[in-house]
């Protein structure tokens, strides 16, 4: 468990908190592409790290990325007219361009010293991988736009889930890091099987093995920390090893061991101490499913599962749609959707968990490893440090990669993919 103030820093994002700032010093993703496609099109409000911006696409394509609040009189940017190469206030008609230069103002007599002086923050934005990625901090000149460990080219294949779920962004992200956890709540989707490593098809997942209790074993790295899960195999058992390597490539992503079909990541992004952006990503493989089938396989398609700004319609007031008859007739947790269930568990948590009362076991590795990674980076950062991954040794992302599969069990985990003539996954 943690103390109180360790909690603190691990989870509090508003008001200049520590976290907020460690964040900021890595380029976030603000939002997906697909919300701000059109030129012209409706203003968007982003919310990430304890603020709120107002995001566009103007006339020529180009993205604007400003402080949600007109520096005139404060009124919010995101109801402005998105016209003509600018977003102009409601308000008094103050119009600003995608670099938060203040081009028109309706207001101001034309010999106004006003004019050509006035400069609204904006702030550096890059599309890639399905997102918009900003750079928030107002301290430090943006470095350069590093691909993520998802998209390590510009054309590679991605589907992306969007749910604005109402937890704090440190218990969803120890969500995606615990692997103990698929065996029971996920039991009914991610089906054991007698094949060769995790597979997948259009109904369910798969795995090679039964094991229910793995054994944990985990390595701080220089971006975060990765970690292995060692479970007995249904074939082979007395010899080898079925592993389950995960990525935590800090402060926003997860990678999640794969399929033979498509890599799996998550990405989550803090709104406010109670609210996060949770991402769940296929990609890679020539057989990454499209978006729409990806939000129809998981129960996450917006007008259907989630309204217009992402909530999910399943919630603590309706038990999360769950069907208690369809836990009788042998379905584990009686909801739809691999994301849906965690959801369910995340939320009935509280928006946010207090680490200093929980009771944590053997299959809790990654959990005590993450928080106290976390916690410490957090401190280092108030004390003027600098934030977790952007010290070197740098590890490229695009070269971070999480794995899985049946292995002797004289294999160390720690060397997968980084020897060519490593022992390859039992047949």
């Amino acid at each position: 468990m943690l103390t109180v103030e360790e909690n603190e820093l691990l989870t509090k994002i508003d008001n200049d908190a520590p976290m907020a700032e460690l964040m900021r010093q890595h380029w976030t993703p603000v939002c997906l592409i697909e919300e701000v496609a059109e030129p012209d099109g409706k203003p968007l409000r982003v919310e990430a790290l304890g603020r709120s911006y107002a995001l566009f696409r103007d006339t020529e394509g180009r993205l604007g990325l400003l402080d949600e609040l007109c520096p005139h009189r404060k009124a919010s940017l995101v109801l402005g007219r998105n016209e003509d190469c600018g977003l102009r206030c409601l308000y008094h008609g103050w119009k600003f361009d995608v670099d938060g230069n203040c081009v028109a103002m309706s207001s101001e007599p034309d010999e106004s010293p006003l004019h050509g002086k006035v400069k609204h923050r904006s702030y550096p934005v890059r599309e890639w991988g399905g997102f918009v990625w900003a750079w928030l901090d107002t301290e430090r000149a943006a470095p350069e736009f590093e691909p993520p460990a998802f998209a390590p080219t510009e054309d590679t294949p991605i589907a992306i889930l969007k749910i604005r779920i109402p937890a704090n962004w440190a218990q969803i992200t120890e969500g995606q890091i615990d692997s103990a956890h698929s065996s029971s709540l996920h039991s009914s989707d991610m089906v054991p099987a007698r094949v060769k490593g995790a597979s997948a098809d259009q109904k369910s997942w798969y795995r090679p093995s039964t094991d229910k209790s793995p054994r944990m074993q985990t390595q701080t790295t220089p971006y975060g920390f990765h970690y292995a899960a060692i479970r007995k195999p249904i074939k082979n058992a007395a010899t080898h090893h079925y592993l389950r390597i995960t990525e935590y490539v800090a402060p926003y992503t997860s990678l999640i061991p794969p399929n033979n079909a498509y890599n799996v990541a998550t990405v989550i992004v803090p709104i406010s101490d109670e609210e996060s952006h949770f991402h769940f990503i296929a990609w890679g493989n020539r057989d990454t499913p499209s978006t729409e089938f990806w939000r129809k396989f998981t129960f996450a398609r917006p007008g259907i599962d989630l309204d217009e700004k992402w909530r999910p319609l399943r919630t603590m007031d309706n038990d999360f749609m769950q069907d208690r008859n369809r836990m009788k007739l042998g379905n584990f947790s009686g909801i739809e959707g691999i994301p849906n269930q965690d959801i369910a568990m995340w939320v009935s948590m509280g928006a946010r968990v207090d680490r200093s009362t929980d009771l944590l076991g053997a299959s809790d590795l990654a959990i005590v490893e993450f928080r106290r990674l976390m916690s410490d980076a957090a401190r280092r950062v108030a004390e003027g440090g600098a934030a977790i991954g952007t010290e070197d040794p740098r590890v490229p992302h695009v070269s971070i990669s999480s794995k899985e599969g049946v292995y002797p069990k004289d294999v160390d985990w720690r060397t997968l993919g980084q020897d060519d003539q490593q022992v390859s996954a039992a047949e």
